[in-house]
């Protein structure tokens, strides 16, 4: 057992502060790391320590091997945990860690390579007895070598970046005459995006569900925590979650589940992770990619099965067990959750920027906010757009999309742009409402995400203007008192701290 009494958390934002928070309930203390943009973050506010780490550009900061373990050695940190992104799936990090002398929250950098490269992650699998989606057996080197692949798999074809994740360097093929060109447009985003220009060809499968399985291992027992349906997904980013899924019975859970513990038995994985998986109609599933680090979307599973799941990976890495009960494990109720990102629906859903006047998040029973935003924060292009994750959880999938409908028209943040407006569309709309989605529903409905007049939200955005006004120019109003001194002191407070506004 690994001797710990603090851990370095290696990202910023909203995951940031859910791993500090599961620190300090497990009775660590945390070290946050911070860009120049980043200083006054809440996850810097919450932390026990905190490490400036460089410039505002994540290529100056928080991508800096160097400069996340030297911060480690200065705060004395024994562990460090790199979240979701930025460095997380990133083996050379593993390692500098591993070499440094400390603890990693996360699998081995063995694991970490085998499942990261997309045409060695499917050998592992079909190799452990998990199906695969026909194609090639590992990278294509030149348009005739991928014609070969694709007129023995069949058309329709999906060219994707052998070090890919996020949707990047993915193109979907019709026909021979796209082939060239799609190959060239995804090597090319794929060494922009992975520094890697590799690519591989699948078949494409018409009309899927995604599909994914959590897994859960430490040194004795690798169990799975059932499945999140992640279908509604727009250029490969996912932006709904629910656990479990109307699409899979408890016959295929068990089976699906078999698959991914399978898998990672196979590459001798450690900690949280994932296993994503096509579902066809006829119920056959199909690997698609392990992600070696805790998902955006864990709470989903975090909710239905009482667990929490970066708690556990602190447990794990410590050398201690996993304190997940031994036997079959079931779902219990219905969680949702909606990535709330600053993008503006009325400019193609392109990244937002300004900063936050007004927030209210939603509350009552069965509704969790997992941000890290609050007023003041300036939210720029230097990161992810995600402001924040609005969960819900109630004992079924309809109770809980009439939860997710009453949180949603809570929630206001004003200042900038964001997708909550889509959210209302899309959990009005009776197919979504059916559970009737796949992988290419947005393909398909384009018209949930275009913005439309709304003179309820617009009342609302209004009120909440004049609400965040309001408290601008009360926290800029002096106080006067009869004494000279203290009404001059009261001024000149209120100077300092518009001087730094």
């Amino acid at each position: 057992m690994r001797p710990v009494g603090r851990v370095l958390v290696a990202n910023r934002g909203e995951i940031a502060l859910r791993i500090i928070r599961a620190c300090h309930e497990e009775g660590l203390e945390a070290v946050a790391v911070y860009s120049s943009v980043d200083r006054g973050a809440q996850h810097v506010a919450q932390a026990d320590a905190a490490v400036a780490i460089g410039g505002a550009p994540a290529a100056e900061s928080y991508l800096v091997i160097d400069r996340l373990i030297a911060a480690a050695r200065s705060s004395g940190a024994e562990l460090i945990h790199p979240g979701y992104g930025f460095l997380a799936e990133r083996a050379e990090f593993a390692d500098a860690v591993a070499a440094a002398g400390l603890g990693y929250v996360g699998p081995p950098a063995s694991a970490i390579r085998a499942m990261g490269n997309k045409t060695e992650a499917r050998r592992w699998m079909a190799e452990a007895g998990v199906p695969v989606v026909p194609g090639s057996d590992g990278p294509v080197h030149d348009p005739a070598e991928a014609q070969r692949v694709a007129q023995r798999i069949g058309y329709p074809v999906m060219v994707k970046a052998v070090a890919g994740g996020g949707g990047k360097g993915m193109r979907v093929v019709a026909g021979p005459e796209e082939l060239a060109g799609a190959l060239q447009a995804a090597a090319s985003e794929a060494e922009k995006a992975f520094g890697d220009s590799s690519v591989y060809l699948e078949k494409f499968i018409e009309r899927p569900r995604h599909v994914e399985i959590q897994i859960l291992a430490d040194e004795h027992r690798t169990i799975h925590l059932g499945e999140r349906e992640c279908s509604v997904q727009r250029r490969h980013q996912k932006l709904v979650e629910e656990a479990p899924s109307v699409a899979v019975s408890p016959e295929l859970r068990a089976a699906m589940g078999k698959a991914a513990v399978a898998g990672a038995l196979a590459v001798g994985y450690r900690g949280a992770g994932t296993c994503e998986f096509l579902l066809a109609a006829d119920g056959s599933f199909y690997f698609l990619e392990m992600n070696t680090r805790i998902q955006v979307e864990h709470t989903v599973t975090e909710m239905v099965y009482g667990v929490d799941l970066v708690r556990e990976q602190l447990r794990i890495a410590r050398g201690q067990p996993m304190s997940v009960p031994s036997g079959p494990l079931a779902p219990h109720g219905w969680s949702i959750e909606c990535r709330i990102t600053s993008e503006d629906p009325s400019n193609e859903m392109l990244p937002s920027t300004g900063t936050v006047r007004y927030l209210r998040t939603p509350g009552g029973p069965g509704v969790r906010w997992d941000g890290a935003i609050q007023v003041g924060d300036e939210i720029t292009l230097y990161y992810d757009s995600l402001l924040g994750k609005l969960i819900v959880w109630a004992p079924d999938r309809e109770a809980a999309l009439g939860r997710m409908r009453r949180a949603l028209d809570e929630l206001i943040v004003v200042g900038v742009a964001t997708n909550q407006g889509f959210y209302r569309r899309l959990f009005q709309d009776e197919a979504f409402c059916r559970g009737d989605i796949d992988i290419q529903f947005l393909d398909r409905r384009q018209d949930l995400l275009a913005g439309v007049h709304d003179e309820s939200l617009i009342v609302t955005v209004a009120v909440a203007a004049a609400l965040a006004e309001d408290q601008a120019r009360r926290s800029r109003a002096p106080t006067v008192g009869a004494d000279g001194w203290r009404a001059r002191k009261a001024w000149l407070q209120a100077a300092r701290h518009e001087a730094l506004r």
